[in-house]
């Protein structure tokens, strides 16, 4: 490694991470990406909705990454952070491979841990035919027969939304049955109600085939929508004061986030966060945007810095321009006495 010491270390090597770190590196500063090496969409086979790379594999497009900000003369560093907190004018951070790192400025973007419905069957089919996003996985699945599992607040909307991709969309009300109101808006797009506990999804081959009631019935499926609890990776900020707290969308509480201004900035000076930590719903596209804007947000920070302490000194400096002027006068008078 080059230094001890860098302008900005990043935590977390996806998407938001990568894109912040590159105009941080295009910046010309210096940076340290430490990654784990636990992306949140490694059961996924492609990333969609990223134009220019459409049906990318999301490892290949991380390593597309980490070529790009070595390419600039970023550092890349497979580790564990273990705890972050400041340290004089910056910050410390303590890596699992028993190694200390300083930085001026830290980016966070260790996005989250997708907590599933405790299910038999369902964690092993996750990514590949239990999903949860009609736009990051909905062309997949389309004219196929699929299944809404009711276990949180987006079941009814995301029974709608798959509806456009298919016209075979059932909804299991599992734990909760939906609203009167909502089973009228699911019954005028077709969609129809299951009622009954889901007890395991069924499996045939290498296939998902159905949804198995706690009744004993069997209702084949193809593909089964849930929608997870996505927790924040952040358990190492407890040193900065920093935690994740509940996230709340549409009055419904959907998993945790650490708070931030809209440009990434968290309560403590210093220390920004981008991508699935802060905002769980974001898509490889939009964390990727959020790490632009955290890493120019923070070259910006440090430009400001830089200028202050660079005025400071020339203020205080032998030769400011006003004892220049002062030392001119001087000698301007001097001259015209004489001496």
């Amino acid at each position: 490694m080059k230094s001890e010491k860098y302008d900005v270390v990043v935590i977390g090597a996806g998407s938001a991470g990568l894109s912040g770190a590159l105009a941080l590196a295009r910046s010309r500063r210096s940076v340290l990406v430490i990654d784990s090496g636990e992306p949140r969409n490694a059961p996924a086979g492609h990333v969609h909705n990223y134009l220019g790379r459409e049906n990318t594999p999301p490892a290949e497009l991380r390593a597309l990454g980490r070529a790009e900000v070595t390419g600039y003369g970023g550092e890349v560093l497979d580790a564990r952070v273990l705890s972050a907190e400041t340290a004089g004018d910056g910050f410390r951070v303590r890596l699992d491979t028993g190694r200390t790192v300083a930085a001026r400025r830290l980016l966070v973007a260790t996005g989250a841990v997708d907590e599933l419905p405790d299910l038999p069957g369902l964690a092993e089919r996750w990514g590949r035919d239990v999903l949860h996003c009609a736009y990051c996985h909905g062309w997949e699945v389309r004219d196929r027969a699929i299944g809404v599992l009711a276990t949180g607040p987006m079941a009814v909307h995301q029974a709608l939304l798959f509806r456009q991709l298919s016209e075979d969309v059932v909804l299991f009300g599992h734990l909760s049955q939906p609203a009167v109101t909502d089973t009228a808006r699911l019954a005028a797009r077709g969609i129809r109600v299951v009622p009954g506990e889901v007890a395991a999804l069924e499996v045939t081959g290498d296939a998902l085939t159905g949804v198995r009631l706690r009744s004993g019935e069997l209702v084949p499926r193809e593909a089964i929508v849930v929608a997870p609890r996505p927790a924040a990776r952040a358990g190492f900020l407890a040193g900065l004061g920093l935690e994740a707290a509940d996230k709340v969308v549409n009055g419904a509480v959907i998993g945790t986030a650490v708070p931030a201004d809209p440009g990434g900035a968290t309560a403590v000076p210093g220390v920004w966060v981008a991508g699935n930590v802060t905002d769980p719903m974001a898509q490889v596209v939009g964390a990727a945007a959020a790490g632009l804007a955290a890493g120019a947000a923070i070259n910006a920070d440090l430009v400001e810095e830089e200028t202050r302490q660079a005025l400071d000194r020339h203020r205080t400096g032998p030769f400011t321009a006003e004892a220049e002027r002062e030392l001119a006068a001087r000698v301007a008078g001097d001259r015209r006495h004489g001496l």
